[in-house]
C-alpha cells in the first residue's frame, strides 16, 4: 500500500493527540499488527538549526515507533525559569527514570551537561525524555550526554541475561542533542551523544548536531548514537529525526558518522542524514599501517542476523575515507537484509566496495529490496 503523509497545520495538534491516545488504548505495548500512528513534530519548523526529520518523508510510522505519552510525567525538570533547568536536574531525573519533561520557560533552552546522565537499570522499566521541542542537551564539546547499559554492574543488573532483556525502554523525543563528545571514553567507546546497550531504544522528533566519538579504530563508531544488544533483536526506531542536516551541523566518528551498532536492527523512518563523516582510515580489520575505521558515512551496521529498514529518508552529503559513504552493512553470517523504500540516497562522498548500489557497502549476496527510491 502506498504510504501517505498527513499535512500538518496549527489546528492539527489536538487531532493528533486524540488519535495517539485512541490508538494506544486500542493496542497493547509492542503491538506488531501493522497499525500505524500520526506523529506531531514540534521541531518541524524550529527557531534555529535544521528541522527534525526529512521534509519530504511520507512513510507511515509503526505504532510502537510513535511518541510516548507524557501528559502525566513522573518528573518535571524546572519551575518555569531557565535557571531552574541544569545538568544536575537532568542527571537526577534520568537516574530516577519514568517520564521526564521540562518546564524551563517559553523559549528554546540549551542545558550544558558537564557529566553524563546515566540510566539506573532498576529504577524504572520506562525512561522517556521529552524536550517539548524547546530543549537542547549539550555535551559542551567535552562530555557524552546520555548512557544506558543493562550489562554495566555500576548501573545495576536486573536480570541474569543482561544482554537480552526488555527493560529499561529508553525513548528520547522532541529534543536536540548537540556537541556530545565521547572521545575520552575507553571502556564504552563510541556514541558521542548517546550510548545504549540492552532493553529497547528509540528516538522520535530528535536532532543530533556536532556530536563526536573517537576518530580512529576498526570497531569504534557512532558520532551521535551507538547501540548494542536490543531485546529479542527488535529494532531501534529512528523517526522524524535529523543527523547533521546542514553544513556545520554534522556528526563524526571513526565509523558511522551518525549511528553505529553491532548486531542491532534499525528501522529509520522519515529522517535526514547529511554532512556526517566517518573519519577513520583502513577499515575493519585494519589494513596494514592504518589505525582502522573510516566506514559508514551515515550508518554503520556490523554483526549477525540484523536488518536495516530505511523508509521515507534522505541520506545525502555524508563522507567516508574507506567504505560505505552512505551505509556500511556487513552481516558476518550473511543472514541480514536491507530494505529501502521511498528514500533518496545520493551525493555521498568517498569510499569504495560498492558491489550492488552506489555508496552502500555490503556483501553482494545480502538481500536488498529497493522500491520507489533513488540511489546514485
Amino acid at each position: 500500500m502506498k504510504a501517505t503523509i498527513i499535512k500538518r497545520h496549527p489546528f492539527y495538534s489536538l487531532f493528533v493527540t486524540i488519535l495517539i491516545v485512541v490508538s494506544l488504548l486500542g493496542c497493547s505495548k509492542g503491538d506488531t499488527s501493522g497499525e500505524t500512528v500520526a506523529v506531531n513534530n514540534p521541531l518541524e519548523n524550529p527557531e534555529n538549526g535544521p528541522a527534525a526529520g526529512n521534509p519530504d518523508g511520507n512513510a507511515t510510522i509503526p505504532l510502537e515507533a510513535g511518541l510516548e505519552d507524557v501528559t502525566d510525567p513522573d518528573t518535571i525538570i524546572g519551575n518555569g525559569t531557565p535557571e531552574s533547568c541544569d545538568c544536575d536536574a537532568v542527571i537526577d531525573a534520568v537516574a530516577k527514570g519514568g517520564k521526564i519533561t521540562f518546564d524551563c520557560g517559553a523559549d528554546p533552552l540549551t542545558i550544558t551537561m558537564d557529566r553524563t546522565a546515566k540510566v539506573v537499570n532498576a529504577a524504572n522499566d520506562e525512561v522517556v525524555i521529552d524536550g517539548g521541542g524547546l530543549i537542547t542537551l549539550s555535551g559542551g564539546g567535552a562530555s557524552r550526554i546520555l548512557y544506558m547499559n543493562t550489562c554495566d554492574q555500576d548501573q545495576g543488573w536486573t536480570t541474569a541475561h543482561c544482554q537480552n532483556q526488555d527493560h529499561p525502554r529508553l525513548t528520547v523525543q522532541n529534543i536536540t542533542f548537540a556537541d556530545g563528545n565521547s572521545i575520552g571514553e575507553t571502556e564504552y567507546d563510541g556514541g558521542g551523544a548517546i550510548w545504549v546497550r540492552g532493553g529497547r531504544f528509540k528516538a522520535v522528533n530528535c536532532r543530533f548536531f556536532n556530536n563526536v566519538c573517537a576518530g580512529t579504530g576498526p570497531d569504534v563508531g557512532g558520532g551521535a548514537i551507538r547501540v548494542f544488544s536490543q531485546y529479542e533483536n527488535l529494532p531501534v526506531y529512528i523517526v522524524n529525526s535529523t543527523f547533521g542536516g546542514g553544513e556545520g551541523y554534522g556528526n563524526s566518528g571513526s565509523n558511522g558518522g551518525a549511528i553505529s551498532s553491532i548486531g542491532v536492527s534499525w528501522t529509520i523512518v522519515n529522517s535526514l542524514f547529511s554532512h556526517n563523516t566517518a573519519i577513520g582510515n583502513g577499515g575493519n580489520p585494519s589494513q596494514s599501517g592504518t589505525p582502522g575505521g573510516g566506514s559508514g558515512g551515515a550508518i554503520y551496521n556490523d554483526g549477525n542476523t540484523m536488518t536495516l529498514t530505511v523508509l521515507g529518508t534522505s541520506i545525502e552529503r555524508n563522507e567516508v575515507n574507506t567504505h560505505g559513504s552512505s551505509i556500511f552493512f556487513v552481516s558476518n553470517d550473511h543472514s541480514g537484509n536491507i530494505r529501502i523504500d521511498n528514500s533518496v540516497i545520493r551525493n555521498n562522498i568517498g569510499g569504495s566496495w560498492y558491489p550492488v548500489h552506489p555508496s552502500i557497502s555490503m556483501h553482494d549476496d545480502t538481500p536488498i529490496e529497493v522500491t520507489n527510491s533513488t540511489i546514485e
